[in-house]
């Protein structure tokens, strides 16, 4: 006995001792760790610059992510082996992975999935194309009830893209529009339109960073000023409209008339799902998709203190966008399985069965998500808002007049090298406001203006960005595809919107510059279908 316990005490000491030991290692290398060499300055930008770019040249995003990924690894650990392997993996695919924001995404996203699988296989999806087929006539019409349908659903750009994309799939594909059409219209009414929406997740994260001002008062005062989103809502309509494509996406639409709608490639046709289940009704496609806004506007005002007594407006614009969606679309997936199992168009054996079916048809999106947010961690571990941060603020004293322009383009430049236009609103925004608040008020609000617009525009042409990622998911398209054959078309709205910001710095009047960038932005897809444009017809 007395034995035992001798070694018993001696195995613990022997831990204590250990532990002791692990404890003053740990305090050392904590005290040793420095900022790395390139931290805060132009390498910084490297790595996604590098994924970006090899994802637009090879056409293949995984890889290409994970290159940009080990370049910054390996300039954060000063190209050490080991220091580079465990900041990829610890800080960085672990590090995004725990993080609650993040898996609560991709909760989301299952659920979608899984609900577009019920859906499909209950016949919904199928019996709301053929009634839409009766109520909408032509491509025109398709593609303008998808753009109305995107600017209702302004709550969330996540949100916005998987529901579109699920409701809108089955409408244009019989009108035989590609899938890339598709993608850009999701992509086109998610971002743009959170931005100019009040009550939306989006406008809750901009007025969080006006710290010391009323942040939703100024959010709606910049509205006017937001030429991004508004031109864009200009250019998806005048396109629809004048019945014209240029650029990849011209070549995606050629072929979508003529069968393909996956690929700009001639000869690859996709091969739609044929509903087999003759129960289908329209009521099987709305009633799950009406249970999911409703759902999930509840989750989300619930995450902001609307039961514990917060009005409407305040508890949306402090949710969180994450755990609100996650439940809301948890208990709409209920009501969906309940709809069925009463209807008995599904057996619950084949609702169970939608589940890993809606898992692996969300894969792709979680895999590019996943690398997408892993090297927005690496680059932020480089320093790259501090490096953005400190350029912008040496500027802010010159061109005072041509700073909303300016900073338009850094925007743009940090949102579609980050992926990322809430990071890019959290540097620029009180940086802009210090630089403003005592010169000129109007400025200031034509300045935050352009932070938002300058982000979402990055982030709209960003193939690292998460909404463009979601676009892709929604509407079942090629992710490099979707990004090659938007592209023009966001760098046009871009373009006009760059000019519209160096008017309204010097007459600081929305209702003169935005009227101007609205006929230059209408010139301008008047003379490309004089010259490049490409008309497509049914």
């Amino acid at each position: 006995m007395n034995a035992a316990r001798k070694k018993l005490l001696t195995g613990l000491a022997f831990a204590l001792a250990l532990s002791a030991l692990l404890s003053v290692l740990v305090s050392a290398s904590e005290a040793e760790e420095t900022l790395p060499s390139m931290y805060a300055t132009f390498w910084a930008l490297i790595p996604p610059i590098v994924a970006i770019a090899l994802a637009l040249i090879t056409k293949e995003v995984y890889s290409s992510l994970f290159v940009g990924i080990l370049v910054g690894g390996l300039f954060y650990s000063g190209f050490t082996f080991e220091g580079t392997i465990l900041h990829i993996y610890q800080d960085g695919f672990v590090g995004v992975l725990s993080d609650a924001y993040n898996v609560g995404i991709l909760v989301f996203l299952v659920i979608l999935g899984t609900m577009v699988c019920l859906m499909n296989k209950a016949g919904g999806s199928a019996a709301f194309g053929r009634w839409t087929s009766e109520k909408i006539k032509g491509r025109v019409g398709a593609q303008l009830a998808t753009i109305a349908l995107g600017v209702l659903i302004f709550i969330d750009d996540y949100f916005n893209c998987l529901t579109v994309g699920s409701v809108m799939r089955p409408v244009t594909d019989k009108h035989k529009i590609s899938r890339a059409k598709l993608a850009y219209l999701i992509d086109a009414t998610a971002a743009p339109v959170c931005i100019i929406a009040p009550i939306s997740s989006w406008a809750a994260a901009v007025s969080g960073f006006v710290e010391g001002e009323d942040g939703l008062s100024i959010f709606v005062r910049a509205i006017p000023y937001n030429y991004y989103a508004l031109l864009t809502i200009i250019m998806m309509i005048g396109i629809a409209v004048m019945k014209m494509e240029y650029g990849p996406m011209a070549v995606n639409e050629k072929n979508a008339v003529k069968g393909d709608l996956f690929s700009a490639k001639k000869g690859k046709s996709g091969v739609l799902p044929e509903d087999t289940n003759p129960k289908g009704k329209v009521i099987d496609l709305l009633i799950p998709i009406v249970s999911l806004i409703i759902c999930c506007v509840i989750g989300m005002i619930y995450t902001g203190g609307f039961f514990q007594g917060e009005d409407f407006v305040t508890a949306f614009s402090q949710s969180d966008a994450s755990v609100g969606l996650a439940l809301g679309s948890f208990f709409a997936m209920i009501i969906t399985i309940i709809l069925y199992l009463v209807r008995r168009v599904l057996s619950f054996s084949d609702c169970m069965g939608c589940l890993p079916e809606g898992f692996k048809a969300m894969v792709p999106a979680i895999l590019i998500l996943t690398f997408a947010w892993t090297l927005k961690a690496t680059t932020d571990s480089l320093g790259a808002r501090e490096f953005v941060a400190e350029a912008v603020k040496s500027m802010s004293g010159n061109f005072l007049n041509l700073l909303p322009a300016l900073i338009f383009l850094i925007g743009c430049g940090l949102a579609f090298a980050t992926g990322t236009s809430w990071g890019t609103f959290g540097i620029l925004i009180p940086i802009v406001v210090e630089a403003f608040i005592e010169v000129d008020s109007t400025l200031m609000i034509i300045a935050i203006s352009a932070c938002m617009a300058g982000a979402v525009c990055g982030d709209h042409c960003s193939p690292i960005s998460d909404t463009t990622i979601m676009a892709s998911a929604g509407a079942q398209c090629d992710h490099v595809n979707h990004v090659s054959t938007q592209l023009p078309y966001a760098l046009t709205v871009a373009a006009v919107s760059f000019v519209t910001y160096i008017i309204a710095g010097f007459v600081k009047s929305a209702w003169i510059a935005l009227p101007i960038g609205i006929v230059l932005m209408l010139g301008v897809l008047f003379v490309i279908k004089l010259t490049i444009g490409k008309s497509i017809e049914a």
